[in-house]
């Protein structure tokens, strides 16, 4: 119980950080780390798709097809991420249950590879796509989703718990 209180104290006199800003955080950590996965993925010839697919679309030369076209890639996923996990942070951080991060990793991808497939010149649709690329992304978008949304839904409650405390006090 007296530690309990001592956090609760500590917690007051430090400003924490917002949620919206952990949200923020959450998504770019989670776009870096589950594309350096995909990248890894990729390496091992799990999947035929790298990060630069992100940078396909745009004529800025051949060594986006390179580790340094993957590696801004990666970053640049990790930017468009923070918007992926305040799209989350505003519709399903209420939600409990780790369904809701599956089910956006899900419609994540099936957005990737269905909608925004003809964008992305020389990525063949899922049906041209061999079994084990269209397995690994499925799986790397289910964990990225569970990732995005357990981590906000979790913050989320964390939040509104202290805030019940304060107000008990």
């Amino acid at each position: 119980m007296k530690d309990h209180q001592q956090t609760l104290e500590q917690n007051k006199r430090e400003q924490p950080m917002s949620l919206l800003l952990k949200a923020m955080i959450t998504g770019f950590v989670g776009g870096v780390f589950w594309s350096l996965l995909g990248y890894l993925a990729y390496f091992f010839h799990f999947t035929e798709i790298s990060p630069n697919m992100l940078l396909l679309p745009w004529d800025i030369g051949d060594w986006k097809y390179g580790k340094r076209g993957n590696y801004l890639a990666i970053f640049l996923i990790g930017l468009l991420s923070i918007l992926v996990a305040l799209v989350y942070y505003v519709s399903l951080r209420k939600i409990k249950s780790m369904w809701a991060g599956i089910g956006y990793g899900v419609a994540l991808w099936i957005i990737v590879f269905y909608v925004l497939n003809p964008l992305v010149p020389g990525l063949r649709s899922v049906a041209e796509l061999d079994r084990n690329t269209v397995i690994t992304t499925i799986c790397l978008y289910i964990l990225y989703g569970l990732f995005i949304g357990y981590s906000i839904s979790f913050e989320a409650q964390e939040s509104e718990y202290m805030q019940e405390q304060a107000r008990n006090e």
